[in-house]
């Protein structure tokens, strides 16, 4: 069900990032995921819910070498044709990931833990699979946000299939399932409705005052050695 429905939405979440508000979107989102994971030349990186690519198109221009894994197969194919050769990809659970323990120099998550209800089992996968002082980096759409509100309330007054059952945490909801020290940050600190001419100084606000409301909320954290 969950498959099928990620499926109807390749074409739609593509389309969304090459509007104006989602270029801006993305951007600031690719600069907030960089500068967490800080991947390297040579590295074997996993993308957990890679969707379309769009994102591991950034981590790939790093050098590294990028395992995609995705619910989608539609998604995943994109993700494919986008990636080239330094990229593969399998469709998988990521709370049930088919890798052994400590596989990957680097792991991360772009909002696909709002889609599982249980967030630990999810986190102690992504931490298994990275080598001990490896960094994972998972990210999610913040409950804190105008944007999460907004989503809410238009399942409840219309519905809308892809937030049915989706779980937005808080910042300190995040760090809850982190069973390590981690460091929290979020982005995009403008709404959807506001004018692209604003955008900017609105983010530089957000980020300069560190706000916990950002709809793009990211959580980092290093795999201690001998774990």
């Amino acid at each position: 069900m969950a498959t099928a429905l990620f499926d109807s939405w390749t074409d739609k979440y593509d389309t969304w990032f090459a509007t104006p508000m989602g270029q801006l979107v993305r951007w600031y989102e690719a600069e907030l995921l960089l500068k967490f994971l800080e991947p390297l030349p040579g590295e074997h990186i996993l993308d957990v819910g890679c969707g379309t690519g769009i994102f591991t198109d950034d981590v790939l221009k790093s050098g590294a070498q990028v395992t995609g894994v995705d619910l989608s197969a539609s998604m995943l194919h994109r993700a494919v044709d986008r990636g080239g050769k330094q990229f593969s990809g399998l469709c998988a659970d990521m709370c049930a990931l088919p890798f052994g323990d400590n596989s990957f120099d680097r792991v991360f998550s772009m909002t696909a833990i709002e889609f599982v209800a249980d967030g630990a089992t999810a986190i102690r996968e992504l931490n298994r699979v990275v080598k001990p002082g490896g960094r994972v980096v998972v990210t999610s759409l913040n409950s804190l946000s105008p944007w999460a509100k907004q989503r809410l309330q238009k399942v409840a007054s219309h519905g809308h299939s892809l937030f049915e059952q989706v779980t937005f945490r808080s910042p300190k909801e995040m760090q809850a399932l982190i069973p390590y020290t981690c460091e929290t940050k979020t982005a995009i600190h403008f709404t959807r409705q506001e004018a692209i001419d604003r955008v900017e100084v609105l983010e530089q606000q957000g980020m300069e005052q560190n706000l916990e409301t950002g709809a793009f909320l990211a959580v980092c954290w290093d795999k201690p050695a001998g774990s």
